[in-house]
């Protein structure tokens, strides 16, 4: 969700999370890759994102910053949580804290915990967003149709979707805007800013 560079940063770290991660990655890449019939060449000319750091990526050896995982994801016409899917989960499901992996940026000034389990692909995601005091990220287009609802529990955040005015929202606010289009977030404040943000994709997606 953001253009900036990032890493995937474990929180704190499980057992083996970090090289499982890239491997589940890189199998689900390759995987809806052929499926749809693409090329590495091809899907490097939708996406936006090298042939070669898609190789590196379907061969577990690089971890992707958000920003290219929302580009890859944009190009398949999938659901974000759909690449990093591990096909485990059944039944009722406990997502530990200690547990979680944390997509942020490089300095850590914006992170996005996943709060629902990579179970498969889903037309609704939840995430946790945190934004140090006075950081601005930018966020790429999302896949069409895809609609951003978030509401802010902490501190006060700024929203400006594509050309619309921007939106101040303090704690308890709400707002839902159309994603497919280029959007900020911004902290304003010396506060860190948490808020919770349900991503909907409208449109029916290709698995």
């Amino acid at each position: 969700m953001t253009d900036g560079k990032a890493e995937i940063v474990p929180f704190p770290d499980p057992p083996d999370a970090l090289n499982e991660l890239p491997i589940v990655l890189g199998r689900n890449l390759r995987r809806l890759r052929t499926r749809q019939g693409h090329s590495l060449e091809r899907l490097a000319k939708l996406s936006g994102v090298s042939r070669a750091m898609l190789s590196q990526i379907e061969t577990g050896k690089s971890a992707p910053t958000i920003s290219l995982l929302w580009k890859i994801a944009t190009a398949l016409g999938v659901p974000f949580a759909t690449l990093l899917d591990s096909q485990k989960v059944q039944g009722t499901v406990v997502l530990r804290r200690q547990d979680a992996k944390i997509l942020a940026s490089g300095d850590g000034r914006f992170t996005s915990r996943a709060l629902f389990p990579f179970d498969g692909e889903r037309k609704v995601e939840f995430y946790e967003l945190r934004l140090a005091p006075r950081h601005v990220e930018n966020a790429d287009a999302h896949a069409p149709g895809t609609v951003e609802n978030i509401v802010v529990v902490q501190g006060s955040l700024e929203i400006k979707p594509g050309h619309e005015p921007a939106q101040l929202l303090a704690e308890g606010d709400a707002i839902v805007f159309e994603a497919d289009v280029p959007h900020r977030y911004r902290n304003l404040a010396d506060r860190e800013v948490i808020a919770y943000l349900v991503m909907t994709y409208v449109e029916t997606v290709i698995g």
